[in-house]
């Protein structure tokens, strides 16, 4: 496969694996806990911090969990005074990307070298986070497009390309070029694995159903106006439109509570089914109404597949429309993407339980996407956003805890209600560090610790510390995996942190039924490892062991 190359790759090659763990601190006064309970890394979570810190902090509970990922970076316009600041320890990076250097404008030649040397390591982590059946959905435009399908591919692998949506982002004027209009930009799609599934709309079939009969075979009627949940105008306001009854009046979509309503196709699909002799209306109590005609073929379901031309459904206009109405002000941020957008997305990559991703995360609009669908479907899904600007807290929590509590004036029933959810603020805290352990900065929870000794030594993720009998903190189908630790610097001082004869005799007959090797990390050992090699147990000292990977 091509590959691609650019200043500086062979030193941001592997940085990723050089970026240090970091704690994540819990901020209970700009959380959003649920009624009743505390803060906690167990809920959803916004990280003010370097993304690239953030998601190095992610990997020992989240490595190979996250269903679906949706960022938006920098397009790197050479207008949105964005910085290349990642500490790559070589001098040849550090002299190219001295202060004057940033932040990158269009003037600099080598604009598209530091995008890439940016992108590079954050691409790395985020495929690590991501399950083996899930997807990242990247948005971007003309500047970076063609250079991101090429270094994603070559992360990803290009086998594992889906495909790309273009997005029409804007309608009526445009902004003066030397050509023409811009008015789309693109959305790549990979998945971590062939394990990956799309779903698309599913409806079902009985041939009992298809009563009427033409040319074409037995077919039945489906009423063009959505029905149920998201069925109103505000619900998707670009597929409220008219379409002229077979009286030659303009027919608009009805919804169930009698108000306007909206079609469950766009613009574009209509067209196409009016062209193709596919609307069918009757007349219910002196009113035109329309139905789709699907026809039976045999199949007990039909797939509505989605198109990669996403049109005239929702603009960046909806998404400034969206914060204005949220914030009760203007200009809040520039260039939101409408969370309806986003939700398309999760509609076909999640499922109730899933937890999605947003590392560039701006206004919040992924986890209002994840909140709204929630509410719709009634779905546990659960977000990750990271931001790293300053308004983290003022912007982008603050959006989510009012869509959570709910906008006054909304014309958006659910969003005037409030979508229910909660969440927890962090900021990126001390390195879990030799230097950190050793002087008790800060030192990191049971939990916390636990979890990153175990992904260091096995490469897996714990979801969930086991506190067991002889500080074991959970087994892989070859290691059984043992802490010695409590968060205080006193005990870990003491004798009662090592790894004794008595603890090893007791972890040596826990260990063989299942055969498995015993990793043991402690700050001492009062036994040699050849007693402890013929007891099946390994010795990992702390904190000089932590990062040293013995293997899944």
């Amino acid at each position: 496969m091509p590959t691609l190359d650019f200043k500086g790759k062979q030193f941001v090659y592997a940085h990723h694996l050089t970026v240090p763990f970091q704690q994540l601190t819990v901020d209970a006064g700009k959380s959003a806990p649920a009624k009743g309970a505390k803060p906690g890394l167990e809920d959803n979570l916004i990280i003010h911090g370097d993304n690239l810190h953030a998601l190095k902090a992610l990997l020992p509970k989240y490595a190979g969990r996250i269903k679906c990922i949706y960022i938006d970076p920098p397009y790197n316009t050479g207008t949105e005074g964005w910085c290349y600041n990642d500490k790559v320890n070589s001098p040849l990076m550090q002299e190219w990307l001295k202060k004057e250097a940033n932040p990158v404008d269009k003037e600099d030649l080598e604009r598209h070298d530091k995008w890439l040397a940016m992108m590079w390591p954050r691409l790395q982590l985020l495929r690590e986070l991501l399950a083996d059946d899930g997807a990242i959905f990247i948005s971007i435009d003309n500047n970076e497009q063609h250079l991101l399908r090429v270094v994603a591919s070559e992360i990803f692998g290009e086998s594992n390309f889906v495909g790309t949506f273009i997005w029409r982002k804007k309608e009526g004027g445009g902004q003066a070029t030397d050509y023409f209009v811009t008015e789309h930009e693109y959305i790549h799609v990979w998945r971590k694995t062939d394990l990956f599934v799309w779903k698309d709309e599913e409806i079902s079939f009985d041939e009992g159903d298809f009563k009427k009969t033409d040319s074409l075979g037995k077919y039945k009627l489906v009423k063009l106006a959505k029905w149920g949940n998201t069925a109103r105008r505000e619900d998707r306001p670009k597929m409220y439109f008219s379409i002229k009854d077979p009286d030659g009046k303009n027919c608009f979509p009805i919804a169930p509570d009698g108000g306007d309503g909206r079609w469950r196709v766009g613009k574009k699909r209509m067209d196409e089914l009016l062209e193709n002799n596919l609307v069918e209306f009757e007349k219910r109590e002196g009113i035109w109404v329309p139905y789709e005609k699907i026809y039976f073929d045999s199949e007990d379901t039909k797939s509505i597949k989605e198109r990669s031309i996403i049109f005239d459904l929702y603009f960046t206009g909806d998404g400034t429309n969206a914060l204005t109405q949220i914030f009760g002000k203007k200009d809040v941020l520039e260039n939101p993407k409408p969370y309806e957008l986003i939700r398309i997305f999760l509609e076909h990559c999640s499922s109730d339980n899933d937890i999605i991703l947003d590392s560039f995360a701006g206004s919040g609009t992924t986890a209002h996407a994840v909140l709204a669908l929630n509410k719709e479907d009634g779905g546990n899904r659960k977000f990750i956003l990271v931001e790293c600007e300053d308004y983290a807290d003022k912007v982008t929590a603050e959006r989510v805890r009012r869509v959570i509590k709910g906008v006054p004036g909304s014309k958006d029933a659910a969003l005037k209600d409030g979508l229910g959810g909660s969440f927890t603020y962090c900021e990126l805290g001390d390195d879990i560090s030799i230097e950190n352990l050793l002087k008790g900065n800060n030192l990191p929870s049971f939990d916390e610790l636990a979890a990153y000794a175990f992904y260091t030594a096995t490469g897996q993720t714990l979801a969930k510390v086991q506190h067991g009998v002889d500080y074991l903190i959970g087994e892989t189908d070859k290691y059984r995996v043992h802490l010695v630790y409590k968060p205080d610097l006193a005990f870990m001082r003491g004798n009662e942190s090592a790894l004794n004869m008595p603890l090893a005799k007791s972890i040596a007959k826990a260990r063989e039924d299942s055969k498995k090797t015993a990793l043991v990390f402690a700050s001492q050992k009062f036994m040699g490892q050849k007693e402890l090699t013929e007891m099946g147990i390994v010795f990992c000292q702390l904190p000089y062991a932590l990062h040293r990977i013995v293997g899944a």
